[in-house]
């Protein structure tokens, strides 16, 4: 066994820290770092299993070109001159980045140097692009820059939280059991903003179900009402902020309580509940996301939010900001080095003098002067031909894009096509004509910043696999070989870092927040041993801001008028994450234990368009768009509201037929920010026909391509299970199981076709078809994947003695199912998640599932009661 390593997490904003102990070959014990800021040990679902993921299945292990193998030196050279000879025939302007939040801060720097310094255009966007850069111009219009205001400790500090747009219980768990333990200790009221009841609003003081695209109806009557009571903080805004000419004004009209409930579609009480609890505790934290965020008025919603702790002087004091919680590991990495098309270097944007600044630092021999193109628009110009050479690194914009038809229409036409990934196949990879393999989490080196502002070391405890590089490395060569070598002389990620601190500090003399002077000369050894830092202190407590003025900027903002349901298109679908997965599932489809939890694509619909549709729970359903079609598996749900639909981001056609949620969003944008809308597209649900349904189970890690109308892979230990469906002849899916001795079991009557595969006396693969009957549970059937000596019996799909159902895993870190944590309720008379917790173990490990299980316990006790009466 090695020696711990102190590492982040490589999922989500928060910033975990994360110590790592490698214990064989890809083998690792995870455990939280306790004495790391954001976590102090705690790990969610996914960070607890990330153990699972760091195998090299699917690994891109080589460059290639094509389908062929080759040489770094000769990938490089490729990708160099084809680059070169580009912009030597269209100019700068004609090639781009297209880069993630999962990159770390060095490898970001290198990439936004390379572009905007040497090359000469802005054409570098991020994926971050799509979850937070409402938020960047939300700061730099009311702050001067994109300075996030506030820290975890705020959350302990706070008498009321208030979570709009977020599903923090989900996305973000480790925040949000620091918000129950806050409550917990000190009785701090939250409020949970969110047209879906989602976990986050389990036990919380009040939840405002508003209509989607109503948040800036909603922060203008909070500040409407607050002005009327007499809340507003006039010696600060007095000393502190500016206020537009004709801004009270505008608010005094159609903001009024009434008005106001009837555009948020809310109950005129609850609205009133809302405002009294906002007016009665100063110290206020409203956290917010991608609901806020990802919408075409995404940067109006944060001014809008912005606007009210500014005008109450809830800013920059223990407990009281807004706070914009971001999706990505990086993201706010790339934010500071300058990793969006609309932002330069250093949190410097266009500006001449800083274009002139920022050449100076990096003897660029040509700067961009002027903004790039942002995510959707440069994948637009991609298909209209105006840039004919993309690299893109650690994204997945095949699916993640919205109209992702297009985005792929625009890959394939593309002349030149190079992808740095962690993976071989991917939606993306797909279309490149290089392919360059990179290094993966626990591989990696350098830094990442979390949505606090602490920076934290990422670093390596596993050795790199065959070729794989890191990112840095890579593109610091194709710079040297495009005749740049002096200025991309890097040896190690301790060089960037220190050239990026240098730049912060550059004639900075206090014009900016973002300053990490006392890095410029960090040692090696310094840099290895760094301990977690957030940099800029506790932003705006002595009320200055860096604008001209040295004021903070109220935004006068006005809410959109809200389409109606169209007649083609009478729903609106809302888009986002699930408890347990990440993004394009190339990382957390690997594991298992994280795969139980929503082991397929659903789209959830409230009971009552499910039934003016003839819907049923299980049924498999069409999501269409004017963009595009996708099927997916309907779960009923009372936490939506009627009229609105909810399907996840993460599948891709490499793990299913259907859930291809990328396909179905507009691509229209938010004008400040360019950050797509992704929560409110018009679209139509009809329920799928299949004349047939069942599951395959193969053993082993080579995937298979299960030619039917509906097959989703799922990990499982020792293998992969395919939820099928389809019409006509199932016996073409007999074709994906392996060679080996079958036995077979036929039922005409209800159209059941039962076959198993033994190799060496150990089940290779089974696949069960039924057309009327019912489906054994899988789980006896998968762990009879690691059994010797399996027979004929395996087709009965349990063992011998009563093995009840588990049900839908509700833990992952325990395999605790729904059927055994209702039973334990009932028997046991358990009335508390921590009663669930001592009789099955449940929600004692990383905690997101407790959320679930306090809902669990809730809904149980109800239907006892209900039943005793």
């Amino acid at each position: 066994m090695g020696e711990a390593v102190r590492t982040t997490c490589a999922y989500c904003g928060v910033g975990c820290g994360i110590s790592a102990t490698p214990t064989g070959a890809r083998e690792v014990t995870i455990r939280g770092d306790d004495a790391h800021p954001a976590n102090g040990g705690r790990l969610c679902s996914k960070g607890t299993h990330l153990g699972e993921t760091i195998g090299l299945t699917g690994r891109l292990l080589h460059p290639m070109i094509g389908g062929r193998r080759v040489r770094w030196d000769k990938a490089l050279d490729l990708v160099a001159k084809r680059f070169r000879d580009t912009i030597a025939r269209h100019g700068p302007d004609s090639v781009a980045f297209y880069v993630s939040g999962q990159l770390l801060t060095e490898d970001y720097y290198v990439a936004n140097k390379l572009m905007k310094g040497f090359i000469g255009s802005a054409n570098i966007d991020t994926n971050s692009r799509l979850c937070m850069s409402s938020a960047v111009a939300g700061h730099n219009r009311a702050f001067g820059e994109d300075v996030v205001p506030a820290g975890y400790e705020d959350l302990e500090k706070a008498d009321l939280i208030v979570l709009i747009g977020s599903n923090t219980a989900w996305c973000h768990p480790i925040v949000y059991q620091r918000i129950q333990a806050a409550r917990a200790e000190r009785g701090t009221k939250l409020v949970v903003i969110d047209p879906r009841r989602t976990e986050t609003c389990e036990g919380a003081d009040l939840h405002l179900p508003l209509r989607p695209g109503s948040d800036v109806a909603l922060m203008n009557g909070l500040l409407a009402w607050l002005a009327e009571q007499g809340m507003v903080d006039k010696p600060f805004m007095d000393s502190h902020v500016e206020v537009p000419e004709g801004f009270w004004k505008h608010l005094g009209t159609g903001h009024d309580l009434w008005t106001t409930a009837r555009i948020c579609d809310l109950d005129p009480a609850l609205l009133r509940r809302f405002y009294e609890l906002f007016a009665a505790n100063p110290r206020t934290v409203t956290m917010f996301s991608q609901g806020i965020n990802q919408s075409i008025r995404g940067t109006d919603q944060v001014n809008a939010i912005i606007n009210v702790h500014l005008a109450t002087g809830r800013i920059g004091q223990p407990g009281a900001a807004p706070f914009s919680i971001t999706g990505q590991p990086n993201a706010m990495g790339g934010r500071e080095v300058g990793g969006l098309a609309s932002t330069l270097a250093a949190h410097m944007d266009f500006a001449p003098e800083n274009v002139a600044r920022v050449g100076r630092f990096w003897a660029a021999p040509g700067m961009a002067t002027k903004p790039g193109l942002k995510a959707v628009d440069l994948f637009r110009a991609i298909g209209e031909g105006r840039i004919k050479a993309l690299w893109v690194m650690a994204t997945n914009p095949a699916v993640s894009l919205p109209d992702a038809a297009t985005v792929r229409a625009a890959l394939e036409k593309c002349p030149f096509v190079v992808v740095s990934d962690v993976i071989a196949d991917t939606d993306t990879t797909a279309y490149a004509d290089v392919r360059l393999p990179a290094a993966a989490w626990g591989e990696k080196d350098g830094t990442v910043t979390n949505s606090e502002r602490t920076i934290s070391r990422q670093r390596p405890f596993m050795d790199l696999p065959g070729e794989a590089k890191p990112d840095w490395w890579i593109i610091k060569e194709v710079a040297r070989r495009m005749g740049w070598s002096g200025e991309f002389a890097y040896d190690t990620p301790a060089d960037i870092w220190r050239e990026h601190a240098r730049l912060t500090a550059y004639q900075n003399d206090g014009a900016r927040v973002l300053n990490l002077a006392d890095h410029a000369a960090i040692g090696n050894s310094a840099y290895e041993a760094m301990e977690p830092f957030r940099w800029g202190g506790t932003p705006f407590a002595d009320g200055r801001f860096p604008t001209p003025s040295g004021r903070a900027r109220m935004i006068k903002v006005g809410q959109m008028e809200l389409q109606a349901p169209l007649a083609d298109w009478p729903l609106t679908l809302n888009t986002g994450r699930y408890r347990d997965q990440w993004h394009t599932m190339t990382r957390t489809g690997l594991a298992p234990k994280l795969a139980r939890h929503r082991e397929e694509p659903l789209v959830e619909v409230h009971p009552e368009d499910a039934a003016a549709l003839d819907m049923k729970h299980g049924d498999l359903a069409r999501v269409s768009t004017p963009q595009g079609n996708s099927t997916f598996r309907v779960l009923l749900s009372e936490g939506q509201r009627p009229g609105e639909i909810f399907t996840p981001i993460h599948w891709t056609d490499q793990v299913s037929t259907g859930g291809r949620t990328g396909l179905l969003p507009r691509p229209l944008v938010d004008p400040h920010s360019g950050q797509p809308g992704f929560k409110s597209t018009p679209a139509a649900l009809a329920r799928v026909d299949t004349e047939w349904k069942g599951f395959l189970i193969l053993r082993g890690d080579e995937p298979a391509r299960v030619p039917c109308l509906w097959a989703t892979r799922v990990a499982v230990p020792g293998g992969a299970l395919y939820e099928v469906a389809g019409n006509g002849d199932p016996s073409r899916i007999e074709f994906c199981l392996p060679k080996g001795e079958r036995i077979e079991a036929i039922d005409d009557t209800r159209g059941t076709r039962r076959v198993a595969v033994i190799v060496e006396g150990r089940l290779a693969g089974v696949l069960f078809v039924t057309r009327t009957g019912i489906l054994p549970p899988r789980n006896w059937l998968i762990g009879q994947l690691a059994v010797e000596g399996v027979g004929a019996t395996v087709l009965a799909a349990r063992g011998p003695g009563n093995q009840p159902d588990k049900g839908a895993t509700v833990c992952v870190c325990f395999d605790i199912g729904l059927n055994q944590i209702v039973t334990a309720i009932r028997e046991q008379r358990l009335v508390d998640v921590a009663g669930v917790g001592r009789a099955l173990g449940a929600g004692t490990n990383c905690g997101s599932c407790r959320p679930a299980l306090a809902r669990i316990v809730t809904q149980t006790n109800e239907e006892v009661l209900d039943a005793a009466e």
